[in-house]
């Protein structure tokens, strides 16, 4: 027997206004137009998308809250509280939904139901070169193991909230995310699976997600990252892997590697250039372009660097330490 889902799109935005724009107007193109809504949380934006929202009224089932700035995770909590729905699909502001991604999502859904559910980020052919190389270096195997979603992740996933999918039940059971940010996501995850649900990867529901579009606002967002990592380590340490060090370790590797061509001979960079290597052919060839090789060699070594510095710095002191996340990290904190 079928299911009856009522979905509710949960999306938190922060002066982002034509981003709403563009992922309003993907809604108009799903081939699964009925039995959803979609709620908008104005986190505290000085830039409101008040003017744009009112163009798709008419249009598409919206509801929109303005509140104070209390950050993404507690904004998509207030989202849920108010939602309609009995299923709720959470995405970031800088999405777009394909075509088919709504119905793949409730077929999924009717055959294998599940609590929990994400689903995979992609570059679209529009976007920019740098958003693309971005976008292969976060999702790429060869640089995050895949953990981001992928086909050998359909079960034991954990969800990211730009693309990410639970049931009232579970909003109700767990009382939705934290006040860290980033990091926000992976926790409730964690926290879903403790309480006895189960996350799944679903193919095929896939979003486009823009991401930075400045190499700057990306080091500042994966170094972000790399901060957060012990914390939730410390918080779940039956979810901690080693993929999480990966970045650290290519950080030494770098340093050993310079300075083993310094001291003794060029053959020690022989490892860092033939990966170098890998990344830029690999990178070329699934983006059918040599800039984007180029350009994702580099977004390499801003992420490892990035995460992996601010990474170790974390692990010194939260797990060597003992230091409280809360106030020795307290810009990841919202209160």
């Amino acid at each position: 027997m079928q299911k009856a889902f009522y979905y509710s799109f949960i999306i938190p935005v922060y002066n982002r206004p034509q981003e709403i724009k563009e992922l309003l107007e993907s809604f108009l193109k799903l081939d699964f137009n009925e039995n959803f809504e979609i709620v908008i949380i104005e986190d505290g934006s000085s830039e409101t998308s008040e003017e744009i929202i009112s163009r798709f009224r008419t249009k598409l089932h919206i509801s929109y809250y303005k509140k104070e700035n209390t950050g993404p995770g507690d904004s998509r909590n207030f989202g849920m509280k108010k939602a309609k729905g009995n299923y709720f699909i959470i995405l970031d502001s800088d999405c777009i939904i394909p075509r088919h991604y709504l119905k793949t999502i409730n077929n999924f859904l009717q055959n294998n139901y599940t609590d929990c559910f994400g689903g995979a980020d992609a570059a679209d052919i529009d976007f920019l070169p740098i958003q693309k190389a971005i976008n292969y270096t976060m999702t790429s195997f060869l640089t995050t193991g895949g953990i981001r979603g992928s086909k050998k992740s359909v079960t034991k996933f954990e969800p990211r909230s730009f693309n990410m999918g639970i049931s009232k039940e579970v909003f109700l059971k767990t009382k939705g995310f934290a006040k860290i940010h980033p990091g926000e996501d992976p926790d409730l995850s964690q926290r879903i699976i403790k309480a006895g649900f189960k996350t799944v990867f679903i193919p095929n529901a896939f979003v486009y997600h823009k991401r930075r579009i400045s190499w700057e606002k990306y080091y500042i967002q994966v170094k972000k990252f790399g901060l957060v990592r012990p914390i939730l380590n410390k918080w779940h340490p039956n979810a901690s892997k080693l993929t999480f060090w990966f970045p650290s370790f290519f950080v030494v590797f770098n340093f050993v590697s310079v300075i083993g061509a310094l001291i003794y001979d060029l053959i020690t960079l022989t490892p860092l250039l033939i990966y170098i290597g890998i990344i830029f052919f690999d990178s070329a060839f699934k983006n059918k372009s040599l800039k984007i090789g180029f350009l994702s060699v580099y977004a390499v070594f801003i992420q490892f660097f990035g995460y992996g510095l601010a990474f170790l710095k974390s692990y010194y002191f939260i797990h060597l330490l003992k230091r409280v996340p809360e106030k020795q990290f307290s810009n990841l904190f919202f209160d």
